[in-house]
Order: structure tokens, then sequence, then C-alpha cells
């Protein structure tokens, strides 16, 4: 709802100085080319997407997608020991890591949130420190293919789309150090 009142402010804000201004018709024209390069960036985009959900589909069929997920199963159950207690509960949890270091997020996103739901059961409404940290590795996700940001930049022109892996593989490696650190420090701050 938050976003919906933003995106009502920018639009009132643009065609309030474009009157004060007298360039109603540029701001008019820059809306309509907006909208034209965002239609056209979607589809582009929706063909990349259907590629990767597709070989999503494929790894899930061979059995690629649950080798990964009993990859990461042991550093699952260190991170969320309550959590993986429930076997329904890990598989959601090693999908999603899995989903999410293909660079699936949208693929990610219901095994996350299926995760989350079993692991809210018998809290009362309050995020555990086990959710918390399900909320930062999804946030920071560790990605080896970032399929979406090489998808948009494929779209954009980019003449190699995957040129950014190195500075993706630091960012993610960092930023997932750095969440999990603060989660794991706020946990025992806030408890006491």
């Amino acid at each position: 709802m938050a976003m919906a009142w933003i995106w009502t402010g920018m639009v009132v804000v643009s065609v309030v100085f474009g009157l004060y201004n007298g360039t109603t018709g540029a701001v008019g024209a820059a809306a309509m080319e907006g909208a034209g390069a965002a239609v056209e960036l979607c589809l582009s985009m929706a063909g990349i997407m259907c590629l990767w959900n597709g070989v999503m589909a494929v790894m899930k069929a061979s059995g690629m997608m649950d080798g990964l997920s009993r990859l990461f199963r042991p550093v699952l159950c260190r991170l969320l020991p309550r959590a993986c207690r429930d076997p329904d509960t890990l598989a959601a949890l090693s999908g999603n890591v899995s989903a999410n270091l293909l660079g699936l997020g949208n693929a990610a996103t219901p095994l996350g949130i299926r995760a989350a739901g079993r692991m809210a059961r018998g809290s009362g409404g309050r995020a555990t420190d086990e959710l918390c940290t399900l909320v930062v590795l999804n946030t920071a996700s560790i990605q080896l293919l970032p399929t979406t940001v090489a998808g948009v930049r494929g779209a954009l022109g980019a003449e190699s789309a995957f040129d950014i892996l190195p500075a993706v593989w630091l960012a993610s490696v960092l930023s997932v150090t750095a969440g999990l650190l603060a989660a794991k420090a706020l946990g025992k701050i806030w408890r006491n």
C-alpha cells in the first residue's frame, strides 16, 4: 500500500511541476515512452524467465535439485536447528536455498513462504530467531548464477550478461555473512 502512495505522489508532483513550468507535453511524452520501455522490458524478461524456469524444472525432474538440497542440509541444520527437526520444513528450506543459489528467486519464494509458515507455527505471532535468520538467508542469498540480473542485462543489450559473476559472488557472500552475523548478534542482544 505504501508503494501505491509513493508512486501516486511521484505522478502528482510530476504533473504539478509540468503545469508550473509549462512542460505538460514533455511530461506526457516521457510517461508514454516509459510505459513503452517497461512493456518491452517485461516481454524480453518473460522469455528469459521461461528459460530459467525450464532449466529449474529439468533439474527438479532429473534429481539434481534434490542432490543440491541434500548438500545444504548440514549447513541449514547448524543455522536453523529447530526448523530441521521437521522433514517438510527442512525440504522447503533446502529447496529455497538451492533455488536462490541458482538465481531463481521467483522459484525460491514459494518454498521460502512454505518454510516460514511452518517455522512460525507455535510462535504466538512473533518472529523467532530462526525465522529472522531465514529472512536474512532469503534477502541476501548467495547466488552462483544471477539469472534475473543477467536477464535484465541481456534484455538491455549487454554484450556479456554474465561478466558480473565475480562481483556478484563476492557481494553475495559478504552480504550473507554480514546478515547472518547481525542476526545472531541481535538475537543475543534482544534476548537479554
